[in-house]
């Protein structure tokens, strides 16, 4: 009999008992034929507190999960340690405050399948309360997909992505320790698997579902959101730019800001439009502070703001 196809799903976590309804939805899942499909769970928390909650669900589910106490408050640390323990063909991350669709890795796994791709990422839909702001659902501000420059994919994220392992631009390929606690570590990673000739691809139809949470649910979240992604993408910039170069990646993104802010004080009548503008005008301060060299906002990792959250936020 031909060996079968490895997948193993990791999930990073830091005291979240919504993991129990990811892995339920792994479960109950189509899986994809002639694939074998594995389970990992790298437990972020200084203590092991989620060994028990995963050993009882690894029973009730007939999962087969491994379990790994990455006692760091360091999501990359958590991320790498799925990575070195598995020996599978592929890896697909999935965060632990989402839920799979049923036809979730089937698709990840057909787009790979048809592309040739390195990795494949999904969109992940935001579900919002009923007393989440109405410009906030309206708008949809908390889904997430792929960006298209020039029409293709130059960055990606974790929270719903499918790794081809032995691709060359990932074999050996780990995210960085100095971004676990700031944020950002997946949007580097994704960018030096470009940078190596890696090919990313989307599946439109390979969603996971998130809850947006009511301290999620506000417009000064998103704000320090779109902040740091910012950073992040001024840092990635001011790393291979210098001199004019980078001046002019400067005032690019200064001009970016007054036009997303004029643009903000034109739709105020219309909230969703409004606050899109501002988010984005806020995105490009972040990007011209990185560009500058301030360092990244610390998002992650701190005792007062990790009470109920998770390092994969």
């Amino acid at each position: 009999m031909p060996k079968a196809t490895e997948i193993d799903i990791c999930v990073c976590t830091f005291r979240r008992s919504e993991i129990a309804d990811t892995l339920r939805s792994i479960a109950a899942m189509d899986q994809p034929p002639g694939y074998r499909i594995g389970v990992i769970v790298a437990d972020n928390d200084d203590t092991p507190t989620a060994k028990q909650l995963v050993a009882q669900l690894t029973q009730g589910l007939g999962l087969p999960i491994r379990y790994l106490c990455c006692p760091a408050r360091n999501i990359s640390i958590a991320r790498n340690a799925c990575l070195d323990a598995s020996r599978a063909d592929f890896v697909a991350f999935i965060d632990d405050d989402e839920t799979a669709s049923s036809q979730w890795l089937a698709k990840l796994v057909e787009t790979a399948e048809i592309t040739g791709a390195d990795a494949v990422l999904g969109p992940v839909k935001a579900r919002y309360l009923p007393d989440a702001p109405e410009w906030m659902s309206l708008g949809d501000f908390h889904s997430t997909f792929p960006v298209w420059v020039e029409g293709e994919i130059r960055t990606g994220y974790t929270c719903n992505v499918l790794l081809r392992m032995d691709a060359e631009s990932i074999s050996g390929r780990r995210f960085n320790l100095a971004r676990g606690q700031t944020g950002g570590e997946d949007t580097e990673f994704f960018d030096q698997v470009h940078k190596a000739g890696g090919m990313v691809a989307y599946a439109a139809k390979a969603w996971v579902d998130e809850l947006v949470t009511p301290e999620r649910a506000t417009f000064g979240w998103l704000s320090k959101r779109r902040y740091r992604v910012g950073q992040t993408h001024g840092h990635l910039l001011r790393s291979r730019s210098a001199g004019k170069a980078r001046a002019k990646q400067f005032a690019l993104a200064s001009a970016k800001v007054a036009f997303c802010f004029v643009s903000a004080v034109l739709t105020m009548v219309w909230p969703a439009r409004r606050n899109r503008s501002v988010l984005r005008g806020i995105m490009h301060v972040g990007v011209l502070s990185g560009l500058l060299g301030v360092h990244e906002i610390r998002q992650y990792g701190m005792p007062l703001l990790d009470e109920g959250r998770n390092g994969t936020a």
